[in-house]
């Protein structure tokens, strides 16, 4: 039995160390909630509710997250007996959506739950490798000489995998300049949903330029107009902000919309989700890799423990804690050694919290505590 004594929120804002530039905006700092579920023997375990500051990429948000995580997640979990992270998505099923809320909550049991067991939490799901090779995300750029830059910068630091952000008006002329000067390198778009089925023409020119997949190039919701577009298109398309639940990707996969799918913990509602979706995934053999939110290196733990498992076969977005941060809150901070990150063998997530550090970044606190 997991006996719970109090869970926090910390309200936190993080600085990035350059601005991220998507087509839906520019961000210079990440607002974010830390969760820490303490038990009656004083283990902790820590979560990330990943939601942004607005509803650009889904429609929660820090605010409302942390709304829906006093007055409705906690209450749940404060009152029900629990004995294995699995059983949350009963115990908030009265909750409809909301799944970065119910994501942050179920990290920090999971954590929480490796530590009892002394197991660390990519053995305790069932990983299947020690070390992980890594990709990146790059943002909009101001000149094309930024991309060469940062592209030759991360290659050297270890990055197997660059993914682009791209948008109407800046993109296959963006492609055709990297893919001349770079032939070989394994390169990906993202779109976030920045066009409509009006753009299938336009599209189909990224065909030209050998990329790995184009990432939610549709809307965030739909799953029908990119089946069209895929059977329009050799360039595989993978699907992120559509696939929230594992029966959404279950009907993306039966029709078609894509031959990739991006598994983020926080957008799909946590772990237990999260593995479900791979599972499908990889009985039909449609590739998966492990997303990033721009997380702290609390959700990035998580995310690591997740891409251990054996579909994951596409270097995901966990990225060097420096390659965001100026400054990580947690010890030690992730690195990449010889173009891998390894997996942690501590307990949990494995690594420290620096509490003192997180203080520092509070913007606001809130403690619920067990009623009996």
């Amino acid at each position: 039995m997991i006996t719970i004594l109090s869970i926090e929120l910390y309200r936190i804002s993080m600085e990035l160390k350059a601005p991220f530039v998507t087509a839906n905006g520019a961000y210079v700092d990440r607002e974010t909630i830390l969760i820490e579920v303490t038990d009656r023997e004083g283990n902790s375990g820590w979560g990330e509710c990943v939601a942004f500051a607005t509803p650009w990429y889904t429609e929660e948000t820090v605010q409302g997250a942390w709304h829906i995580l006093q007055s409705f997640l906690i209450p749940a979990l404060l009152s029900a007996e629990l004995k294995h992270p699995s059983e949350l998505s009963n115990i908030f099923s009265h909750v409809k959506r909301n799944q970065m809320a119910k994501a942050g909550l179920e990290m920090a049991i999971w954590d929480l739950y490796g530590q009892l067991t002394g197991q660390p939490l990519h053995q305790l799901i069932g990983g299947v490798r020690g070390e992980l090779k890594v990709g990146v995300a790059i943002g909009l750029q101001a000149h094309m000489d930024d991309y060469y830059r940062l592209i030759e910068q991360y290659s050297a630091d270890g990055y197997e995998r660059m993914k682009i952000k791209i948008k109407p008006g800046n993109d296959i002329t963006l492609i055709e300049a990297l893919r001349s000067r770079y032939p070989k390198l394994p390169l990906m778009a993202d779109a976030n949903s920045a066009y409509t089925l009006n753009d299938m023409a336009h599209l189909q020119q990224l065909d030209n330029y050998d990329l790995m997949m184009i990432e939610q190039p549709l809307a965030a919701d739909d799953i029908v107009d990119h089946a069209k577009l895929q059977s329009q298109m050799k360039t595989p398309i993978c699907l992120d902000e559509s696939i929230i639940t594992y029966d959404d990707a279950r009907k993306a996969i039966e029709l078609g919309s894509c031959r990739v799918i991006n598994v983020k913990l926080g957008r799909v509602g946590g772990m237990t989700e999260a593995i479900r979706i791979h599972d499908l995934c990889k009985k039909h053999d449609i590739a998966i890799w492990c997303g990033g939110m721009l997380e702290s290196g609390i959700g990035r733990a998580h995310n690591m423990a997740l891409a251990s498992l054996s579909h994951f076969t596409i270097p995901g977005d966990i990225s060097a804690s420096a390659r965001y941060w100026h400054r990580d809150v947690i010890l030690p901070e992730v690195k990449i050694e010889q173009g891998v990150v390894l997996l942690p063998i501590g307990a949990g997530i494995g690594f420290n919290v620096n509490r003192e550090y997180i203080e520092q970044l509070t913007l606001e606190r809130l403690k619920l505590n067990h009623s009996r």
